[in-house]
Formats: structure tokens, C-alpha cells, sequence
């Protein structure tokens, strides 16, 4: 199409967990299958094991290009331990850099935005102005109720310092993505008119499993008479991760294991040194990660109890198409609740409570045909709604839309949120 996109997302491949595989997946299908020349303002990879990755420890400022995309990194601040503060001075040093440096890169036919990164959104909507341009965020955590819910120190003053950023940075938007319905309220709270939002749910990135269960099992050391109870993922204050050693410690039968990154493994292993049934991983490599959920009996999810519509996690996507029952330890009106309902992939119980977490976990360790129709149902919803090909078109199409939205004279736009009738056409 001759079109020149960017996209700014702080998180990007190489990183293999959270954010980074929906934004790197999104930049390579605008260049590849779009024919665009993208561009990608990026942080260093640092997700989720909060360390800036050896291969980048010199980089300040970089331009490299990556699978057709020509990739724009700019050093920040990487918080071993989240504080509000030092979240504060995470999201300040990419703001900075990017307003000394921002990415040159010519005329640009629109801006796109993978947020929960604010300083990110805040640069988006900068660079968008300038080139006057359709800005599109793709909200996928919201910063104000992450700060309020996650129980970071902090986190009171942080949220209303985080809503007013938000607000700032959605109000210029043409249109905003979202991936889930229940973030819908906490916009329009934030001043985003309804008819402005568009649903673009993440998708499932990674293959279907392919080896042996036994095997994988052999190969982890996970016995065959015992029951495998897996989280993966990023281990930070909104999973609520104790709940999973004190189910270990109630339930000796079962095997409980944590494989990831974040800024709470130190303090899980420090709280696991002494429960035998508990076994910290690191994370699997992407080519086994979908054999290692496999080899599971049930998958964890959890949650504080006062996460409600902030995030819906992104390891939802990788565990349905396992195909191995959830059992989701979350507040009942959460959009992780709903998409467990949805999907008919497994059993919610109430966050941050071991006793029902352990008793769910048996309940279908003692029913392998209940469990395993659990996992084909969330196999098949992932099939049928989180696909890539179906996720990449959602985005496209809202993409397609902000375009002709910014192709049309001022005065003939509908109302949309605050400053949108002050941009350029």
C-alpha cells in the first residue's frame, strides 16, 4: 500500500513473554502481509525478568532491523523491584529518551500504540500530532487501576497520577483498541467516548503442542501418579503468587510449579525454600513452552482479589490452546473471569483463597475425562476466537478505519474524544 506505520511499544522481540509477541507479531504482519514500511520505537528487552538482556547491556541508542521491520530502541531504567516510585521512574526515562531521540523516520501515515507502557502512549500521541496522523493505542493494561489493584507501595497516589496520563494520552486518539469488553467502563470513565472503542482481543501466539505428554513429563521429572498443578508466566504483585505456595503447603498431594520471571521470584523462593511440593523453573524456551503446559495437569491463573478490569493476562491465550483445564484463582467480575466462562476451559474459585484452589485442582485430577473435555473446550474457543490470523484482522480493520477517519475534513468527523476535533485532517 505504500504506507509508512509506526508503531511504539516498549516491549518487543526479543522478549518472549507479556506484550512482546503481540507487538512483534503486529509489526511483521503491517510490513509483510500489509507491504507498509514499519517502524517500531522499542525499549531494551527486559520482560519478564525485569534485567536488561546481555545482548543489549551496551545499547543505549540503536537502529537495527528485524524480520523486515526496522526496530528503534531506546535505553530506560529497568526496576529490579516494582515500587510506585520506581515504576514512576521507568515510565519518566522512556519518556525522556524518546522526546530527546524520538525514531527518524519520515512522513508517517499513522501511529499505533501497544500500551500498558503510558509513556509509550504519551510519545505515540506526540509523534502522531506532528505528522498529523491517525493515532491508534491498543490498550492492554490499564496503568491508573493496575496501580490502585497490583498492591504496589505506592500505589494510591500513583493511580491518580496514572489516570490523569491515561486520560492525557487516549484523548487525542482517532480510535482505541482494547482487548477485552470489560476495559470498556474504566475508558469511558477516562473521557473515551463508546462509539471510539473497538474490541481487538489478543490471540493465541503460540503453536499447538506436539510431543508426547509422558515424555515431557519424564523429561521435567513430574511423576505419571502425580498431580501437576503449572503457573506460567511473569510472577509480579497482581498474581497474587502466594496463594499458590500456600496451596502448596494445604496440599502435600499435589505438585505445585512456578516457571517464569518477575519481581516477586525471590521473595516466592525465599517463601517455597521450605514446601517440598513447590518447584520454581525458569522460563521454558519457546519451542518447548507449548509441550511444557501439555504435560501438565491443570494450569494456574491467579489473581489479587482487587484486580478486576485492569489486565486480562496474556498466558490465558497459551493455555487454551494447550488444551489442559484452567482453574482460575480471580475476582468473580474480572474479564479473566468471563473469559474462563467463555471459554468453558476450566474452574474459577476465589482469589487468594489455597483451601477451593486446592479442591478445584483435585476435583479434576479425580475426573481425567471432566478435565480433559475442559481442555478440548478451551482448545477449541482458542481455535475459533484468539487465532492470529482472526486478532491481526481485528487490528487491520480498526487500522483501516482510523485512516479513513483522518482522510475525512474536520467538520464532517462525529464527536469523538476531547481534542480530536483540533487535530489536522
Amino acid at each position: 500500500m505504500g504506507e509508512r506505520l509506526l508503531l511504539v511499544s516498549t516491549n518487543y522481540a526479543p522478549e518472549q513473554a507479556g506484550i512482546g509477541p503481540y507487538a512483534t507479531q503486529l509489526a511483521e504482519h503491517l510490513s509483510s502481509g500489509r507491504g507498509a514500511e514499519v517502524h517500531v520505537l522499542a525499549g531494551v528487552p527486559h520482560y519478564p525478568a525485569w534485567r536488561v538482556d546481555p545482548a543489549y547491556r551496551r545499547t543505549w541508542r540503536s537502529t537495527e532491523r528485524l524480520s523486515g521491520v526496522c526496530v528503534h530502541r531506546r535505553r530506560h531504567t529497568v526496576p529490579p523491584r516494582q515500587t510506585a516510585a520506581r515504576r514512576a521512574l521507568y515510565e519518566a526515562s522512556i519518556l525522556a529518551h524518546g522526546l530527546l531521540a524520538p525514531p527518524r523516520t519520515g512522513p508517517l501515515d499513522a501511529v499505533l500504540a501497544q500500551v500498558p507502557s503510558l509513556a509509550g502512549g504519551l510519545l505515540a500521541a506526540r509523534i502522531a500530532r506532528r505528522h498529523r496522523a491517525p493515532y491508534v493505542p491498543i490498550v492492554q493494561d490499564l496503568m491508573g487501576a493496575a496501580a490502585a489493584q497490583s498492591g504496589i507501595a505506592g500505589g494510591g497516589r500513583a493511580a491518580r497520577a496514572a489516570a490523569a496520563a491515561e486520560r492525557r494520552m487516549l484523548a487525542d486518539a482517532t480510535l482505541v483498541g482494547v482487548i477485552h469488553d470489560s476495559f470498556r467502563a474504566r475508558l469511558r470513565a477516562l473521557g473515551v467516548p463508546d462509539d471510539r472503542i473497538r474490541l481487538v482481543p489478543n490471540w493465541s501466539h503460540v503453536p499447538e503442542p506436539s510431543a508426547p505428554r509422558a515424555r515431557t513429563r519424564r523429561r521435567l521429572g513430574w511423576p505419571q501418579d502425580t498431580t501437576v498443578l503449572l503457573h506460567t508466566g511473569n510472577m509480579g504483585l497482581k498474581q497474587g503468587l502466594d496463594v499458590l505456595i500456600d496451596t502448596a503447603r494445604q496440599a502435600p498431594d499435589l505438585r505445585v510449579v512456578l516457571m517464569g520471571e518477575g519481581s516477586q521470584r525471590p521473595r516466592l523462593a525465599e517463601l517455597a525454600a521450605h514446601v517440598p511440593n513447590v518447584e520454581l523453573l525458569p522460563p521454558a524456551a519457546a519451542e518447548d513452552f507449548p509441550d511444557v503446559l501439555a504435560a501438565a495437569d491443570v494450569l494456574a491463573v491467579t489473581q489479587r482479589a482487587a484486580v478486576l478490569d485492569m489486565s486480562v493476562p496474556s498466558k490465558l491465550t497459551s493455555y487454551f490452546r494447550a488444551g489442559r483445564p484452567v482453574v482460575a484463582s480471580v475476582a468473580e467480575g474480572g474479564g479473566t473471569a468471563a473469559e474462563i466462562r467463555s471459554s468453558g476451559a476450566g474452574l474459577l474459585v476465589p482469589p487468594e483463597d489455597p483451601a477451593a484452589l486446592a479442591a478445584a485442582v483435585r476435583r479434576l485430577a479425580a475426573d481425567p475425562a471432566a478435565a480433559d473435555a475442559a481442555g478440548a473446550r478451551g482448545a477449541a474457543y482458542a481455535a475459533e476466537h484468539l487465532s492470529r490470523a482472526a486478532g491481526l484482522r481485528r487490528i487491520t480493520a480498526t487500522l483501516d478505519e482510523a485512516l479513513a477517519l483522518g482522510r475525512r475534513p474536520r467538520a464532517a468527523r462525529s464527536a469523538g474524544p476531547a481534542g480530536e476535533g483540533e487535530r489536522p485532517a
